[in-house]
C-alpha cells in the first residue's frame, strides 16, 4: 500500500492473461493515445509471459490498474544493455493519467528494482523519454550517452547500480 496516497494501490507481478491484459490498456491509453506511438511499435515479442520478462503493475483494491512496467533480463536485454547479462532492462513504464501525481511511477520503478535484485543483476537501465529525465534522476538513475530518438520520440539511455 501507498500510504499518504488518495488512492490506495499496490504494486505487484502480473498473474495472469487478465493482468496482462490490463497493463496492455494501460499502456494503450498513455503511449499510443496519449503520445501517438503507433500501436505495431508499441507491442513486441517481450510481450508474451517467458523467462526473460517481468511485468509488473500497481492496482487498487478492486483491482483497477493505475500502471505498469517491464523488466528485460538476460538474453533480452543484452541488445539494450551492451550485452552485460548482470543489467536488466526497465521499460513501458505508464501511468494512466488519473494516477499521476499518487507515486504509482516511483513504486513501480521500485517493484521492477527489486525484481531485478531477486535476479541477482547489478544494475537497471532504461531508455528514458527525454521530459522524464528528472523523474528517473530524482530515483538514482544516471543518463549516459548521446539523445535518440524512439518511436518519433527523443531519449537517453539511463542507469541505476542496485545494492545488494
Amino acid at each position: 500500500m501507498n500510504p499518504g496516497a488518495t488512492t490506495p494501490y499496490t504494486t505487484r507481478r502480473t498473474r495472469d492473461e487478465a493482468d496482462r491484459a490490463a497493463c496492455f490498456q494501460v499502456r494503450k491509453e498513455v503511449f499510443v493515445g496519449e503520445q501517438g506511438v503507433p500501436q505495431e511499435l508499441e507491442y513486441d515479442a517481450y510481450d508474451r509471459p517467458d523467462a526473460t520478462t517481468v511485468h509488473v503493475m500497481a492496482v487498487t483494491g478492486d483491482g483497477t490498474a493505475l500502471g505498469t512496467g517491464r523488466l528485460l533480463h538476460g538474453a533480452a536485454a543484452a541488445g539494450k544493455t551492451g550485452g552485460d547479462l548482470t543489467v536488466g532492462s526497465l521499460g513501458r513504464l505508464a501511468v494512466t493519467g488519473a494516477a499521476r501525481g499518487l507515486g504509482v511511477g516511483a513504486a513501480l520503478v521500485r517493484a521492477v528494482e527489486e525484481e531485478a535484485r531477486a535476479l541477482g543483476l547489478a544494475a537497471v537501465d532504461l531508455h528514458a523519454q527525454t521530459h522524464a529525465l528528472g523523474f528517473y534522476e530524482r530515483l538514482g538513475y544516471q543518463a549516459y550517452g548521446p539523445e535518440f530518438q524512439d518511436a518519433g520520440i527523443p531519449h537517453r539511455a539511463m542507469r541505476r547500480a542496485l545494492a545488494p
